[in-house]
């Protein structure tokens, strides 16, 4: 090898690791909501509030149980009031969350939802959801926040239980990467 060729190594590296950092940053989230979209893989839910009216006809009782998780990062604590609920498929129904900032500062976060089975995602209709938008915290404070949801009469019959989770996340731009 010579020295010239040498010279360009660096360069060279360099500009595959940028190309690596951008396809996996900018070009693999898209394809991955598109698998997620066109599998059904991912369990997630609507992003938006939807508008629902109850449905009629058969009966039939689905569990929904509620799981919570801090990002290891994030100053909170974070729980369902309830764990669990026994749901009729076509009704809806309420739930609450408490989050508490354990920090003394001010701090915004967002909970983003997922949804065991991922089948059962499409089929779980959100009206009202703390997780549609990030939620401000003062230093402190502790919040109740509103879930109002439906299972929709469209789910597979083999699905008896759902279990719908949330990572809460620190979205505070100014806060570092520590408690």
């Amino acid at each position: 090898m010579s020295i010239r060729e040498d010279r360009w190594l660096p360069l060279k590296l360099l500009s595959m690791s940028a190309g690596t950092f951008a396809f996996a940053f900018f070009v693999m989230p898209p394809l991955y909501d598109a698998f997620c979209e066109i599998t059904g893989v991912g369990g997630r839910t609507n992003e938006a509030p939807l508008a629902l009216t109850e449905q009629q006809g058969e009966q039939r009782t689905v569990t929904v149980q509620f799981t919570t998780s801090v990002n290891e990062y994030a100053p909170y604590s974070f729980e369902a009031a309830v764990t669990s609920m026994q749901v009729e498929v076509g009704k809806i129904y309420d739930a609450n969350f408490i989050a508490t900032n354990l920090t003394d500062q001010p701090r915004v976060a967002q909970a983003i939802p997922s949804v065991y089975p991922n089948k059962a995602g499409a089929h779980l209709k959100k009206t009202e959801c703390f997780c549609f938008n990030n939620q401000p915290f003062d230093g402190l404070e502790a919040k109740e926040m509103p879930l109002r949801f439906m299972i929709d009469r469209d789910l597979p019959i083999y699905i008896d239980t759902i279990t719908l989770d949330y990572t809460f996340f620190n979205m505070d731009a100014t806060a570092s990467n520590t408690p």
